[in-house]
C-alpha cells in the first residue's frame, strides 16, 4: 500500500479518529438512556459491520479505514465490557488472548486466503446486523428503565454521642429510611443513585444542608443493576445534634423540597436533588 501523505488520506484518518469519539461517548451510556447488554451488543455489532464492509470493499484504501473503525469498535466494545461487568484479572486476560488470536486469525485469512464478502452476502449480513439491532432496542425500550423507589421512617432515633469538648453541638447518625433500586427490563442496567441531603428543623439551633449517605455507599457495589433484579441502600442522616442531651433524641422524618419549613417538633427533611433542584423523581 502506498503511504505518501494525500489530502485524501488525511481526510480518511480524520474520519476513523473521529469514530473512536463517537464510539467512546456512545460507550460513555450519556445518550439514548441503553442498557448496559445493548450498549454492548450494539458496539460488537458496530465491530462485525465494520468488518464485513472492509471484507467487502475493494476501492481505494477503503477496506483500511474499514478495518480501522472495526478494530477500534471492538476495542472498545472489550473496553466496555471489563469495566461495566467488573471482569477480574483472569477474565480481562483472557479476553486479551481471544482477541489477539481473533485478530491475526482475520489477518492470516485476509492476507494468505484472500477471504472476502461478496456484496451481496454483505448486504444480507448488513441488513441482518440492523434488523437485530432494532429488536433489542425496541426491547430495550419497551421493558423499562431502573426505576428508584423512597420508603422514610415515621421517626428515628439519633443517639447523642458524647464528648468531652465544650461544644453546643455534636456530630450524630441516624437511619432515616431505604432507597430500593430496581430493574424490571430482561437487560443490565447502569445505576445512578439520586443525590439527597437534610436538614434538622424545630429545634433551637436548626441547620443547613448535610448529606443524606446510601449504605452500602455507591463506591462499594457495583455501579450497574443485573436483570429483574433489586437492590436496597438505607439512607443514614449525618446531623448536628445538641451536645448536652444525654442517651436518645427522637425526630420526626419528612421528605420534603427545602428546608425554609416551620416545625414545632424535631424534624428531619429528606431531600432528592438532581442539579440543585429537588426535584428528580424517585
Amino acid at each position: 500500500m502506498n503511504f505518501e501523505l494525500d489530502g485524501g488520506k488525511v481526510l480518511y484518518v480524520l474520519g476513523v479518529l473521529f469514530a473512536l469519539g463517537a464510539l467512546l461517548y456512545f460507550a460513555r451510556d450519556v445518550v439514548f438512556g441503553l442498557s448496559i447488554t445493548v450498549t454492548a451488543a450494539l458496539l460488537f455489532a458496530a465491530f462485525v459491520a465494520f468488518l464485513v464492509a472492509g471484507l467487502t470493499l475493494e476501492r481505494d484504501v477503503l477496506d483500511v479505514v474499514a478495518y480501522a473503525v472495526a478494530g477500534l469498535s471492538y476495542a472498545v466494545f472489550l473496553g466496555y465490557v471489563a469495566t461495566r461487568y467488573t471482569v477480574d484479572e483472569t477474565g480481562v486476560f483472557l479476553l486479551l488472548s481471544a482477541s489477539a488470536a481473533l485478530f491475526v486469525g482475520l489477518g492470516y485469512g485476509v492476507r494468505r486466503q484472500r477471504l472476502d464478502v461478496g456484496r451481496r452476502a454483505a448486504g444480507y449480513v448488513v441488513v441482518g446486523i440492523v434488523a437485530v439491532s432494532f429488536v433489542f432496542v425496541g426491547a430495550d425500550v419497551v421493558t423499562g428503565d431502573v426505576q428508584y423507589s423512597v420508603e422514610l421512617d415515621d421517626e428515628t432515633t439519633v443517639d447523642v454521642p458524647q464528648t468531652d469538648d465544650d461544644e453546643d453541638r455534636v456530630r450524630a447518625e441516624a437511619t432515616v429510611g431505604t432507597l430500593t433500586v430496581t430493574n424490571p427490563s430482561p437487560f443490565a442496567r447502569p445505576v445512578d443513585l439520586p443525590s439527597a441531603a437534610g436538614c434538622v428543623v424545630g429545634t433551637d439551633v436548626e441547620t443547613d444542608q448535610v448529606p443524606v449517605r446510601y449504605e452500602p455507599r455507591s463506591y462499594d457495589v457495583p455501579d450497574r443493576i443485573d436483570r429483574n433484579d433489586e437492590r436496597t441502600h438505607e439512607l443514614e442522616l449525618h446531623a448536628s445534634v445538641p451536645a448536652n442531651e444525654t442517651g436518645e433524641m427522637t425526630y420526626a422524618v419528612e421528605r420534603g423540597s427545602d428546608c425554609d419549613v416551620d416545625r414545632e417538633a424535631p424534624t428531619v427533611i429528606v431531600m432528592f436533588e438532581e442539579d440543585g433542584d429537588a426535584s428528580r423523581p424517585v
